[in-house]
């Protein structure tokens, strides 16, 4: 799939089969989000593969019961080292959320091209999720997604024109 086919064609995926991903497909889609900038090249992100499906089943509880994140053979846990992060992002904070982020959405684009599905979660309990994967105090839980094969084709939800979100040289400005 090109780039830009990709770019249109992801979806976030809320069922999915039973069928198993091979492991070239996880290596390939996990080396993709790896890839991924971080501010200053830091990479202060850890990846947890919670593929045990008794934890993948308690981390769904913790998300306030996202089923769906449980549905699938993976959930895909992004930690970031908000200490080891860049530290003066924007002058108001650091960038482990963005780099959190730009990781999550390699991963999600690159799971789309080899035929994944994926669903950004960040509505979850991080001290539960910390405690169920042992995640370190010094790591944040930026998000979780399932992985897996879709079972449906996911919603478009359509997208703001260009011309809503633009302006040119200053705010208010028509582009």
């Amino acid at each position: 799939m090109q780039l830009y086919e990709v770019i249109r064609k992801r979806r976030s995926i809320r069922e999915y089969e039973t069928r198993e991903v091979k492991n070239e497909k996880l290596e390939k889609v996990l080396n993709a989000a790896r890839l991924a900038p971080s501010a200053k090249n830091i990479q202060p992100w850890k990846v947890i593969v919670v593929e045990d499906e008794g934890l993948r089943e308690e981390l769904a509880e913790a998300a306030y019961g996202q089923e769906h994140l449980s549905q699938a053979p993976y959930v895909i846990v992004i930690c970031v080292n908000e200490k080891e992060c860049y530290q003066e992002h924007g002058d108001y904070m650091t960038s482990f959320a963005v780099d959190g982020a730009i990781f999550t959405d390699h991963l999600t684009l690159a799971a789309c091209a080899e035929g994944l599905g994926t669903c950004w979660i960040a509505k979850f309990n991080e001290r539960k999720v910390k405690e169920l994967l042992n995640v370190p105090d010094t790591y944040r839980v930026v998000v979780m997604t399932p992985l897996g094969y879709p079972a449906e084709e996911g919603r478009d939800k359509g997208r703001k024109a260009l011309y809503e979100i633009l302006y040119k040289n200053s705010w208010g400005k028509e582009y």
